[in-house]
């Protein structure tokens, strides 16, 4: 009963869950923009070469450029409106139907235009009414196959990077860190004769660990096992370091069904522990912040520094920040971000994952 009630979400919380389709997410503000830079750009292209002088230029520019507009927009904007079902459709009919919405949408706004009988296009264009709706309609059918036949290559190769990254990914963390190992194992040994049931618990968060990072990378988690892997890691580490690693979680209510990649917090915490905690002969405190602000999940990861004497031999080669921000821009296109910093002394690397992705 439980696992009906949640498909639904599944399949609303992401596209790569279900079929990936290679149309960008259109109700997103970059890709609104794009669609707005790009028929700008048509449209200067069709007036150089529809005009004869450079004085005639900006007098059928605005109309020009006011039509492409339109069609530019609205397509965007139906294509914004059903994107779940075009999802459910797969590549091959969810370009056709994209194409036939930018026919359609051409079709009615120029015969809009012939309709108004404004003379804005007619003294642009010095054609019949009839051979401005076969003109746009050409252009359009010409700039749509060109343009989705880029973002299909452009699907493609995102699709190969993200193969790629899961492989890394997969040999990465198909070994957690040895240290971490034989650390766990000592702390196991040493609970058994002190506190067997404790022992028991952390025996296992460590199988918990091994079976994700042992599992396969390329299915989708959610943000409350994220959460969960997180706790159960730092758990471990808190009986190995003691006294020395102090946690503050600050988590306000987050959306835990949310649809991200495995294995993304638990790799960042391993960071702060390694270089910024064990490190430190008097320890330091993590400090785990989120929130949920305008459909975004804001994550901060937040760790002390050891003194520089003691943190000059323990360098870091940024593979696993490297890896994650990879696979995010495979799932969420450029709508995720993980960035690091130094605030107030401190290392902080904060993520960004939007949710609901499907809107």
């Amino acid at each position: 009963m439980q696992q009906s009630e949640k498909q639904p979400e599944r399949r609303r919380s992401g596209d790569y869950l279900g079929k990936v389709i290679f149309l960008p997410n259109f109700c997103a503000l970059r890709a609104v923009f794009a669609v707005v830079v790009i028929g700008e750009l048509l449209a200067i292209l069709l007036t150089l070469a529809a005009v004869d002088h450079f004085e005639e230029f900006l007098a059928a520019l605005s109309p020009i450029s006011l039509l492409v507009q339109w069609i530019g927009l609205s397509t965007a904007g139906l294509l914004c409106a059903m994107r779940e079902p075009l999802c459910r459709l797969g590549n091959q009919w969810a370009g056709f139907a994209a194409f036939l919405i930018l026919i359609g949408m051409t079709l009615l706004l120029s015969l809009l235009v012939v309709w108004m009988d404004s003379g804005l296009a007619l003294a642009a264009l010095p054609e019949e009414r009839g051979g401005l709706l076969w003109r746009s309609l050409g252009i359009s059918a010409i700039v749509g196959v060109l343009v989705l036949h880029y973002l299909y290559l452009q699907h493609l190769w995102r699709r190969q990077e993200e193969a790629e990254n899961s492989a890394r990914l997969q040999a990465l963390y198909s070994r957690i860190r040895p240290h971490f190992l034989f650390n766990s194992m000592n702390t196991i040994a040493s609970l058994t004769r002190s506190d067997p049931k404790l022992a028991e618990e952390v025996v296992e968060d460590l199988a918990d660990l091994f079976r994700v990072s042992l599992g396969d990378a390329s299915r989708p988690s959610t943000l409350g096992r994220e959460l969960e892997l997180a706790r159960q890691y730092l758990s471990i580490e808190h009986y190995r370091l003691g006294e020395r690693l102090t946690l503050d979680w600050n988590l306000e209510q987050l959306p835990e069904q949310a649809m991200i990649p495995p294995l993304i917090l638990q790799p960042l915490l391993e960071n702060a522990v390694y270089h910024g905690i064990e490190p430190a002969a008097k320890g330091g405190t993590i400090t785990i912040t989120g929130h949920y602000r305008r459909k975004r999940i804001n994550l901060s990861i937040r760790n002390t520094l050891p003194e520089e004497g003691e943190r000059s031999h323990r360098q870091g080669n940024n593979l696993a920040m490297e890896n994650i921000r990879a696979r995010l821009a495979g799932v969420f296109d450029l709508e995720a971000s993980l960035t690091e910093s130094n605030v107030e002394g401190e290392h902080q690397v904060r993520l960004v994952i939007p949710h609901p992705w499907w809107e």
